[in-house]
């Protein structure tokens, strides 16, 4: 078959035997093509028609492509004929620059001075070259017609539980069939459902080269987010997380507090031979979360991530009339607020508040007396320095992990409960390595030369800590460093371009429709994202601009 035959588009059961790692992987001559066509020359999407077909790559983070099966439980998109409803406007910066920099609003709109920079070819870090970028939207284009039929309403928005069907098995629709009706209603069901997304995504951080998960269930292998979801979904089902012995399919403070690094790393599979990296980063955040789900007003008396439902529906911003419709920033609220106690406390912080996933970026406006560290608290009680720039202008704002947690947890309440979310629009593509990797890998964003020299000295002093040896080599740095923080805002910005350019380029298949931001994360940049990376780096499949995480942030 050619490089741009068409996948079937329903899974088959003979092709869901294995996981990402285990084909082999493809040549440049095999994954690589030249599209004839008047301004580039396009890297095509992988062709897997003629291959097993569930690759992680392909087959796992879209439910309507091959190897995922589709369910009732796949998540339905927005309604068209929802009414407008006036988001919140973000906390004026200059008196409340805490809550601006934690607010959904202020990350497109902060991220948009790095992109314009990026435009300008006028980035620190990185040179850009603004040519290559209709070789991404025509990469991306050609995946969502390799793996969706027109008009392509058959994509669900980004989230996790995509990720848990794995290998054209729905585990979630499966678990859920085990809970009758008359025993569990929808709001239980709904609850568990909660639970079990926010630890999951909680947990996915970048897993490393060396780690799988080997499913007790069917003896497959699986890895990265993937392993990382049947991982979760395992120990869920034993009752890991939950302190009730009367429902053992919960997440609860009492559970996560008595949690350790060694159950932890026992129910990843992690150890000598096959460690994932930053367990112990990712069992102290699930503590740090126990102790989060104290908050009786968002999480209950018993402590639970799934009582946010309650508290969502009876929010005054909530409005049920045949519907039932949330703002989307009252969910935001709830993950922002309620789980602020989980992050780090030596990341950015404003008058000893951390601000959670925001950072200094030397793109972004500088003060006189800019801070020289990532952690610059106090704060200096004025709204500017001589120059008339205020600290907080130069931070700039992510939320990677809150958002993810956002598209995903929507997913079972837009499902099992009905609701509605308005003002899903502000949330941003995701400043992941993946989405970032797919702008590196084809050509637009190049890191310069002296931070290339410096990211390798980075690598291979992880290597020699680590005792690692490097395979593939690849520029590593820390999440604070500013070539991390620049690239992430950019990828922002390039992800709000791609969308616009892809529903350009599909017009006539879209007939008449258009493709969300989330739809074209799940089915288009990170997918995408990650192929590339597979053909560029073949035995790592690691993306090209390595992160010395600890587990706490991608």
């Amino acid at each position: 078959m050619g490089l741009f035959s068409r996948r079937d588009k329903a899974p088959k059961a003979a092709a869901s035997a294995t996981a990402d790692d285990q084909q082999p992987p493809l040549s440049s001559s095999q994954s690589k093509t030249s599209l004839t066509s008047a301004s580039s020359s396009v890297i095509s999407p992988i062709n897997t028609s003629s291959r097993i077909l569930n690759r992680s790559s392909a087959g796992t983070a879209s439910t309507a492509g091959p190897g995922t099966p589709i369910t009732p439980f796949s998540p339905t998109g927005m309604n068209p004929q929802l009414p407008k409803i006036d988001m919140p406007r973000p906390p004026d910066p200059q008196l409340d620059p805490v809550g601006y920099l934690r607010s959904l609003g202020a990350v497109r709109e902060r991220c948009k001075i790095v992109f314009n920079k990026a435009q300008r070819n006028e980035l620190k870090h990185f040179d850009v070259d603004m040519c290559k970028f209709a070789d991404v939207v025509s990469f991306v284009a050609n995946i969502i017609k390799r793996d969706y039929d027109a008009p392509f309403n058959t994509i669900p928005g980004h989230g996790r539980y995509q990720h848990f069907g794995v290998g054209g098995r729905d585990r979630i629709a499966h678990l859920l069939a085990t809970w009758p009706s008359e025993e569990v209603d929808n709001t239980e069901k709904c609850k568990r459902m909660i639970d079990l997304f926010l630890v999951s995504v909680l947990l996915d951080a970048g897993a490393g080269t060396e780690w799988s998960y080997k499913s007790p269930e069917n003896g497959r292998v699986y890895r990265r987010s993937e392993g990382i979801a049947v991982a979760s979904l395992d120990m869920f089902k034993t009752g890991l997380f939950s302190g009730n012995k009367a429902n053992k399919y919960q997440v609860d403070k009492d559970g996560l507090q008595q949690l350790t690094v060694e159950q932890l790393a026992q129910g990843l599979q992690s150890g000598p031979g096959n460690e994932m990296a930053g367990v112990e980063g990712r069992s102290e955040l699930l503590i740090r979360l126990g102790n989060a789900l104290e908050n009786k007003d968002y999480f209950g008396e018993d402590g639970r991530p799934g009582n946010m439902l309650d508290h969502i529906l009876s929010h005054p911003s909530t409005q049920a009339s045949s519907v039932i419709i949330v703002p989307v920033t009252t969910l935001w609220s709830v993950l922002m607020d309620g789980l602020a106690p989980i992050w780090p406390q030596s990341r950015t912080a404003i008058n000893g508040v951390s601000l959670g996933d925001a950072w200094p970026c030397g793109s972004m406006p500088q003060p006189a007396q800019s801070p020289t560290s990532p952690t610059f608290s106090p704060f200096p009680n004025t709204t500017g320095q001589s120059n008339g720039i205020a600290p907080w202008e130069s931070i700039l704002p992510f939320h990677k992990l809150t958002q993810w947690l956002t598209y995903s947890l929507m997913q079972p309440m837009q499902t099992i409960m009905k609701i509605q979310f308005a003002g899903t629009e502000l949330l941003t593509g995701l400043p992941e390595y993946r989405n970032g990797g797919l702008f590196v890998d084809m050509g637009v964003l190049n890191l310069k030369p002296e931070d290339m020299e410096r990211g390798l000295r980075h690598y291979n002093e992880y290597c020699e800590r680590t005792k690692t040896g490097g395979v593939e080599v690849a520029p590593m740095f820390e999440p604070g460093d500013d070539v991390i923080v620049e690239w992430r805002g950019a990828t922002v910005g390039f992800l709000d371009m791609l969308t616009v350019e892809v529903n350009r380029v599909l017009k006539n298949e879209l007939a008449g429709g258009e493709l969300s931001l989330a739809q074209v994360l799940e089915a288009g940049s990170w997918k995408g994202g990650r192929e590339i990376a597979e053909v560029s780096r073949p035995n790592t499949k690691e993306p090209p601009i390595l992160i010395d995480s600890d587990g706490t942030v991608f």
